[in-house]
């Protein structure tokens, strides 16, 4: 079972705000989950950013908690970079605000989180890392560009069987000013609520 704050969240969530624009955009992804699904085999989602250190992380924890929301099986969620820095720290305290438990594992200067949503799964682990780290899939994935530099600069992605750009604006714009938490939300519940469409289009 998902943590309760976390299902509420994600029942409060309207899909039907999401643009026709948008949903085109979302449709590639859904189309790759969903043939996952049609031949049975294993959904490997790798969320692409420049630094994976904000959307990449919020999109990789979302879509993991959707495939938990809808029952998918088999899916395992990544993230990665075209370099590595560090996880955000606002990345984390605005997924605490919708439930989620977050467990700072290493004291480095790229720290290794662990991000609970249920209390009978396995949490998601969280650090910045380059898209082709060993952590990982090497085959048969899909690569998610998250930010419009990450997709201009990755024209090529090892192993990648579709890559699929759907870009965020980055609330790094907002950091240290009044509007920092609210905009990370913003873009966090954004992220959520496309993730709750992608998965609630699929047919199992």
């Amino acid at each position: 079972m998902l943590f309760t704050p976390i299902k509420n969240q994600i029942d409060s969530l309207e899909i039907n705000s999401i643009s026709k624009e948008r949903k085109f955009i979302l449709q590639p992804l859904i189309d790759f989950i969903q043939d996952k699904i049609n031949q049975q085999k294993d959904i490997k989602l790798n969320f692409i950013c420049t630094h994976n250190s904000r959307r990449s992380h919020l999109s990789q924890v979302w879509a993991q908690v959707m495939a938990r929301y809808f029952n998918i099986e088999n899916v395992t969620c990544f993230s990665g970079g075209t370099e590595a820095t560090a996880m955000y720290p606002m990345s984390g305290k605005v997924l605490e605000k919708s439930g989620f438990k977050i467990d700072k594992t290493t004291e480095t200067s790229n720290p290794i989180y662990h991000i609970s949503y249920a209390e009978n799964a396995n949490p998601t682990i969280a650090f910045s890392k380059t898209f082709d780290d060993a952590f990982n899939p090497k085959s048969e994935f899909s690569a998610i560009l998250t930010c419009s530099h990450a997709d201009e600069n990755c024209p090529f992605i090892a192993g990648a069987e579709k890559r699929i750009p759907i870009t965020y604006e980055d609330p790094k714009a907002f950091d240290n000013t009044p509007l920092q938490g609210a905009k990370y939300l913003e873009r966090s519940l954004q992220i959520a609520t496309e993730m709750k469409f992608v998965f609630s289009q699929l047919k199992k």
